[in-house]
């Protein structure tokens, strides 16, 4: 066993996940965002399990704001700006199958823009800055997931309804992003979560319950099926178990929802043994999956990722039609060689978020990580840098 495949995923996940004070030192508003939490020293690589060795090992998940938490903690400020205008029309969102094998892709319609984050407050906030402009064109106007972050048992239906029915009313399909399963990071810069897997299973309960009938996607959990090296046996089994209850509860709660499950990236676990781990947390099966995800947070290209994750289909079998996504918030140039994960330099924007890839088996090509949002290096994990934003939208030139 190799330990230095993937740093990536296990910092990449802490970083947007926080939310601090922005780089001009304004108060964070208290609307979609993460609550802050302590963050420690960083985690040794994980381990990669099996396998040819790895491409250059990068970090993997990377949290985003999530949406208002309503909590006291301090968090960055994300900003109310216009919500994207809606499609002319939208094909309403259907989930049945063309044949027994074959699983209807999801609609064509246009991604949501929540309008509360980071990047749209500082452009709103920083009309007169020279990067402004860019920022606001190449970032602050494209659809993002919106995390939820923190353990709020007692608001956490209202914000995710929030989220949703801002993207039905708008005839757009919201990304949401829980993040609160227990140790989600192995104690890392991200550290956190629902105090036990009881906790989080009820939280899951009121997530879902906030989900309305609309197409939505889910990205369960960043890191919690490629990063469980620090779990034991017992409660790595726990932990699965957990993740394919949450699945069938998200779907049951919106047959219109499309979740997918942690894959991690092409340079950490090999084809076979994510596979494996998938299969025990339920992302084989209908009534829980549509599919996986990769390189949330993370920097490798969008051609490695759609070979890898079609690997990862293939190894994990399961339900008929079973899709991908992947994130390309920031791997136009690919990761870095010297394997660097936090906030690198000389990397840029990657293919804008789509639900029409081209691509078999592909189902969206997501922002699931904000650009511009500190891994930890140029920031506190999680805050807005407009001159990180700035470098990934101009290829850091």
């Amino acid at each position: 066993m190799v330990v230095a495949a993937s740093v990536v995923a296990l910092l990449g996940t802490v970083a947007g996940t926080l939310e601090a004070l922005d780089d001009d030192g304004r108060r964070p508003r208290e609307e979609a965002r993460p609550v802050v939490t302590d963050v420690p020293a960083p985690l040794p690589p994980p381990v990669r399990t099996s396998g040819p060795p790895p491409p250059t090992p990068t970090p993997s998940a990377s949290p985003s704001p999530s949406a208002s938490t309503g909590s006291p903690a301090p968090a960055p400020a994300p900003t109310r700006t216009t919500a994207p205008a809606p499609p002319p029309t939208r094909p309403a969102p259907s989930r049945t199958t063309a044949a027994p094998t074959t699983r209807a892709q999801p609609s064509s319609a246009g991604l949501y823009r929540h309008p509360g984050s980071q990047v749209l407050d500082w452009v709103r906030a920083n009309p007169g800055d020279p990067r402004a402009a860019v920022i606001r064109d190449r970032i602050a106007d494209r659809p993002a997931a919106v995390w939820f972050a923190d353990h709020t048992p007692e608001n956490i239906t209202a914000r995710v309804r929030d989220v949703t029915s801002g993207g039905a009313a708008n005839g757009q399909v919201p990304v949401l992003v829980p993040y609160t399963v227990p140790d989600r990071d192995c104690g890392g810069a991200s550290q956190g979560g629902a105090p036990d897997l009881a906790a989080y299973d009820g939280w899951i309960d009121l997530f879902a319950a906030g989900l309305g009938d609309d197409e939505v996607v889910v990205v369960l959990e960043p890191d919690s099926i490629a990063l469980a090296e620090c779990l034991s046996g017992n409660d790595r089994d726990r932990r699965y178990r957990s993740l394919a209850r949450a699945g069938r509860v998200l779907k049951a709660a919106n047959p219109n929802a499309r979740v997918y499950f942690d894959a991690g990236h092409s340079a950490w676990h090999a084809p076979a043994t994510i596979a494996e781990r998938l299969r025990a947390a339920g992302a084989g099966a209908a009534d829980a999956s549509d599919g996986v995800f990769t390189n949330v947070s993370n920097f490798h290209r969008t051609a490695d990722e759609v070979a890898f994750a079609r690997r990862v289909l293939d190894a994990l079998g399961g339900a008929p039609g079973l899709g991908a996504v992947v994130d390309t918030s920031r791997n136009g140039n690919g990761a870095p060689p010297d394997g660097a994960w936090c906030d690198p330099g000389g990397r840029e924007l990657g293919a804008p978020p789509t639900l029409t890839t081209g691509q078999a088996r592909i189902d969206a090509f997501l922002w699931v990580k904000l650009p511009g949002e500190s891994d930890g290096c140029r920031g506190r994990p999680g805050t807005f840098v407009p001159g990180y934003a700035y470098d990934l939208a101009t290829g850091g030139s």
